[in-house]
């Protein structure tokens, strides 16, 4: 038997007025596919290290993206253990997959400046 969670008006309209906003919908899909430092972001999205780091505090303080530390870097990630992940992963799964952009960075050896 499979749970399905339910939101309520306000939790729903808060969590589609987070991911309304392309960049953070792009991350949130990014993320889904693997783990990623804001430099790689910055790199894939082609924007400034501050307006990815405001987006990527968004997601982090709603509980959809979580971090970890590895020396000096940070990794982001979804976070699969939320109680929105079924939600947010049924927004990505309507998406196109983002795996190539992360495939890119590897291929032209930007995402080993981070590890």
């Amino acid at each position: 038997m499979v749970t399905r969670m339910t939101l309520d008006m306000e939790q729903g309209a808060k969590l589609l007025k987070l991911l309304g906003d392309k960049t953070r919908l792009t991350i949130v899909s990014l993320l889904m596919q693997d783990e990623c430092c804001v430099c790689e972001l910055v790199e894939i999205l082609k924007m400034s290290q501050p307006s990815i780091s405001q987006h990527v505090a968004k997601l982090k303080s709603a509980d959809m993206i979580k971090e970890r530390r590895q020396g000096q870097w940070i990794f982001y990630r979804v976070n699969r253990e939320a109680e929105v992940f079924p939600f947010v992963e049924s927004i990505v799964s309507h998406l196109p997959d983002q795996r190539e952009h992360i495939q890119e960075l590897e291929r032209s050896g930007l995402r080993v400046c981070c590890h």
